[in-house]
């Protein structure tokens, strides 16, 4: 509903990423927002086959590493991974039928794999931001700073 308290505009930004970059905007932070563990190693579900298995086997080592994927998050990526691997079947079959395939009565029609492609590419968009894969969702995410990412002019000064 436009327009309800705490609903519209930009989703907050977690209190640890606000803590990583320094709270720039100094407002209060929420201390008893909840922590659910970052995953740290997680294998593909049994059930992911193909090109999302393969998805997850790449992607999965990435999330963690970065600490960005946690316990509550799994199930994002295993709709992102098998999303993907239905776009790269729909992208198969109009490789090997064409975009348009002849239909029930005998016309020609749009390939139904088409229709999955688009469904599979708008989740993987919903599924990509939330796990921050897209380059616009990844300038949101803050991650440790670098050794060295601090005040170039301190060292000129002597500080640290």
């Amino acid at each position: 509903m436009p327009g309800v308290a705490g609903r519209s505009g930009r989703k907050p930004k977690p209190a640890a990423k606000k803590q990583l970059a320094g709270n720039p905007g100094k407002r209060a932070l929420n201390k008893d927002e909840p922590d659910f563990g970052a995953v740290i190693n997680i294998d593909p579900p049994e059930w992911l086959i193909g090109p999302g298995r393969d998805l997850w086997e790449h992607l999965a080592p990435l999330l963690c590493a970065e600490r960005i994927l946690q316990a509550t998050d799994i199930q994002n990526l295993e709709a992102y991974c098998t999303a993907y691997g239905r776009f790269r079947d729909g992208q198969a079959d109009i490789t090997e039928n064409g975009i348009t395939v002849m239909g029930a009565q005998g016309g020609v029609v749009k390939n139904p794999a088409a229709t999955i492609i688009n469904e599979a590419l708008k989740q993987m968009a919903t599924y990509g931001a939330m796990l921050g894969l897209d380059p616009s969702s990844r300038q949101r995410l803050q991650g440790p700073k670098k050794p060295g990412a601090g005040n170039p002019f301190a060292q000129l000064l002597g500080q640290r």
